[in-house]
């Protein structure tokens, strides 16, 4: 084997995004929350953006400074003002910032309190301060109990000796969300043993699970789903004693609707079954879920439509929340004139940054208009007559239609949420396959499954309708589709079969 080391040239073709691409495909991503998060944070870390202040008419630019000089001394001045709001960019800077908005506040303050060498604040000024502050924690949401400090609450009533106590503690952390037992309850008492270098006996573990399961909410500590319902059950209501047995024997029976078989084996009439069933349902199947508490995730429109002068659908844009930026007239005019070097290749650069921001979110801004109109000018009897007239349409269509990637119209719909006439949705909704009708038209799958559940929930319950008899009555109304097809649908809708659908 002979190794040879030689040079040789290759000619090869690579795709390489430019930084400023990359930049400008993740804020069309972005919905109207994150852009406004974006910019917050390009405005701390580069000092030549400004925002415009959309009140004024003629906002000021920042007032003229020597910004040229010949004077060694003003030149350094302007060199540390600069290197300053570098550092403070970065995150290393000193409080200057700080400092200036002290100057601003007390400049509110009355004449004989100006600056710093007059009297203080007010003491009812101090207290006027204090009592906001108070009132801002006070309307903060506070962290909501969890299920387990619920329960370890209720637990320390208890009057048991501290190593049982300890082993009740352990096991209620070792709840799951639901509040059930995730293991066999002789296997976590042999790890608490381990753990703890203790000694709890299986039949002490018993008796620890039993006191958990008297606590709130009814149906914590429960091993499986059967006795997560058994221990809901009092002697109190009614018809427990059916319940019981409904529980107990015949949960898999009543998943599958077969109540003839319930019957039989019980001696109950169909009449009491139906009952004992009715009250069954009444019970929590998930008792610890009262206290997911998940934060109630909040939607901002980008978009909203509109009607012009012939009763067209206009797509406008909701920015008005957005900030506008700009590029700073004073660094601008740094750039021209200051003598450093390499403070003008640090303005400069940052000055282009700034300009890549603001094209970039000018060209989201067109983007997500012209991709929005195109979708609405394709849903137009969507809006006007309902969901069920929606029509299908891909994403490809779209981006045929306004001369984009595939993948640009995806970014551009990601998040994206318009405000109609028949509600908020998001700029997704408006996507979806479809199917040829028996005439050859394009029937989208939400027009499909709303006619599914419109025939579900006209049947007669004590005759449901099979999914071949489902097949033979949507081509009647001109949609012709597999069985397989229906039993799909019907399975994604939570629709269950016709024997679990039959009424006794």
């Amino acid at each position: 084997m002979h190794l040879n080391i030689s040079q040789q040239m290759k000619m090869s073709q690579q795709m390489k995004l430019a930084p400023r691409m990359i930049q400008s495909m993740e804020i069309l991503q972005l919905n109207m929350m994150a852009l406004n998060e974006r910019i917050e944070q390009e405005l701390v870390e580069n000092v030549t953006l400004d925002l415009v202040d959309k009140d004024r008419d003629n906002p000021s630019d920042a007032p003229d400074e020597v910004i040229k000089s010949d004077d060694p001394k003003e030149a350094r001045e302007l060199e540390k003002d600069v290197e300053q709001r570098e550092l403070v960019a970065e995150g290393e800077g000193n409080n200057e910032s700080d400092f200036e908005r002290l100057l601003e506040i007390s400049s509110e303050w009355p004449e004989d309190n100006v600056g710093f060498g007059g009297a203080a604040p007010s003491a009812n000024q101090i207290s006027d301060s204090s009592d906001r502050q108070h009132d801002a924690m006070a309307n903060m949401t506070a962290r909501p109990q969890s299920l387990h400090e619920y329960l370890l609450e209720q637990f320390a009533f208890n009057s048991i000796d501290d190593t049982l106590r300890q082993f009740g503690e352990y096991l209620i952390q070792h709840l799951d969300h639901n509040g059930r037992v995730q293991s066999l309850l002789p296997e976590i008492c042999q790890q608490f043993n381990r753990v703890y270098d203790q000694h709890v006996t299986n039949e002490q573990a018993e008796e620890v699970l039993q006191m958990i399961q008297q606590l709130d909410p009814p149906g914590v500590g429960a091993r499986d789903h059967s006795e997560m319902l058994l221990l809901q059950i009092t002697d109190n209501m009614p018809f427990h004693e059916v319940m019981r047995v409904l529980v107990r024997d015949h949960l898999e029976d009543i998943a599958y609707n077969r109540l003839p078989v319930i019957q039989k084996a019980t001696g109950y009439s169909l009449d009491m079954i139906k009952v004992g069933i009715e009250q069954v349902q009444t019970l929590n199947p998930y008792p610890g879920r009262g206290f997911e508490q998940r934060p109630v995730q909040r939607v901002t429109p980008d978009l909203a439509l509109e009607r012009d002068d012939k009763g067209a659908y206009v797509v406008r844009l909701l920015d008005e929340y957005v900030p506008e930026l700009r590029i700073s007239p004073r660094y601008i005019k740094m750039l021209k004139n200051h003598p450093t070097p390499e403070t003008r290749e640090w303005i400069k650069k940052k000055i282009e940054s700034a300009r890549w921001l603001i094209e970039s979110i000018e060209q989201r801004y067109s983007t997500v208009k012209k991709v929005a109109q195109e979708i609405i000018d394709h849903q137009t009897e969507f809006l006007d007559k309902g969901p069920e007239h929606i029509a299908p349409l891909k994403m490809q269509q779209i981006a045929d239609r306004v001369g984009v990637h595939v993948t640009t119209v995806s970014r551009a719909v990601d998040e994206k949420w318009i405000q109609t006439p028949r509600g908020l949705f998001p700029l997704k909704r408006f996507f979806g396959g479809g199917t040829q009708t028996s005439d050859g038209e394009e029937v989208a799958w939400d027009t499909i499954r709303i006619k599914l559940q419109e025939l579900i929930d006209e049947e007669d319950k004590s005759k449901p309708l099979s999914d071949d008899a489902l097949v033979e009555a949507l081509a009647k109304h001109g949609l012709k589709l597999a069985r397989r097809t229906i039993t799909k649908y019907r399975k994604q809708m939570g629709i269950p079969s016709s024997r679990q659908r039959r009424e006794y």
